[in-house]
Parts: C-alpha cells; structure tokens; sequence
C-alpha cells in the first residue's frame, strides 16, 4: 500500500482550518481547495473579479504543486466551485490562459457563496512529475 505524503509549502497560503494543502498517494497529488488568498497581502484582501480570482487560485495549486514535485502541466482534473454560474465564461478564460494547450479534466460547480467575497475555490488532482 503506497504512504501517504502530507505537502506544505512556505510560499503560498497557510491552510485556514484542519487540513494539509496537498496529499500525495502514490503518484497522485490531491490538492486541497485554494482560494483566491494572496502569499503577503493583507488578510481580507480579496483579488476583485472571477478572472483574478481564477487565476491566483491556480498560482496558488501550483505553488503546492511544485512543492510535491510537480506543475501545471502535469494536472489531471480540476474542479472550480463558483458563486455565481454567471461568471463561468470568465472562469473559462482565465482557466485556458493559466493552462495553455493543456487541458486537464474539468468541472464547474455553482455554490450558492463563499465567506468574505471570494467568487471560486479550486481544487487540483495531478500526477507526479517523471
């Protein structure tokens, strides 16, 4: 049976609750859900708009990503939980620009909110770099 690998890293958020940001199983990173929390800012600054808050949450899976040994590249699926479904062609685009040609599986979620005003929270599963 593979170990179980509890990931942090120093440059992206702190977990705010009982959780680790990512777990490794084998070859196969879960990452936990990332808000759009910038590494240094304020503690309620809150990046404005779908797009901004897409993509630091993206920056911030792949702050864990790298402390697993992986990237982006290597994403499996991604799961993006939204406040507003209205904001989905926004999502998508921020999505496409942060992933380039690679194309992970996907899915959106509307919720019906979020604390503070964060618009989306996004968690990752990737492989393990080779």
């Amino acid at each position: 049976m593979a170990k179980l690998t509890f990931v942090s890293a120093p440059d992206a958020p702190p977990p705010a609750g009982h959780y680790s940001p990512a777990v490794v199983h084998g070859d196969t990173i879960y990452v936990s859900g990332q808000l759009a929390r910038v590494p240094g800012a304020a503690p309620d600054f809150v990046p404005e708009g779908m797009a901004a808050q897409v993509t630091q949450c993206l920056t911030n899976a792949e702050t864990i990503l790298k402390a697993a040994g992986s990237d982006r590249r290597h994403v499996v699926r991604a799961t993006l939980y939204v406040s507003d479904i209205a904001g989905w062609a926004e999502a998508n685009q921020a999505f496409a620009a942060f992933f380039g040609d690679h194309k992970p599986a996907r899915s959106i979620i509307p919720v019906s909110r979020f604390k503070s005003t964060y618009v989306v929270e996004i968690d990752i599963v990737a492989a393990v770099a080779a």
